[in-house]
């Protein structure tokens, strides 16, 4: 099979994107630790503010990063934000 062919079989089986979409995670509280994420804010600082457990927000985090398929927390600030990193010199 050749390239084109492959990629438009690909392609029929792939969802269409939905239109609206949110770019970040779902719930409301994931979205609030999200943000934090963003200000540089370490777990702990996080659970204090929204008076959680720190193995709490991390499990919020872990859901995060498996929602928006990231690894860091960079990516994910990234990801959500719409952040490009510069080009390395």
């Amino acid at each position: 099979m050749s390239a084109p062919i492959a990629r438009r079989v690909v392609e029929a089986f792939r969802p269409p994107p939905t239109r609206g979409a949110a770019r970040g995670p779902a719930l409301p509280r994931e979205q609030e630790i999200i943000h934090w994420l963003a200000q540089g804010h370490l777990y702990k600082e996080i659970a204090d503010h929204l008076r959680l457990s720190v193995e709490t927000v991390r499990t919020h985090i872990r859901n995060i990063y498996q929602k928006l398929h990231v690894r860091t927390r960079t990516e994910a600030v990234n990801k959500v934000f719409g952040r490009a990193l510069p080009p390395l010199a």
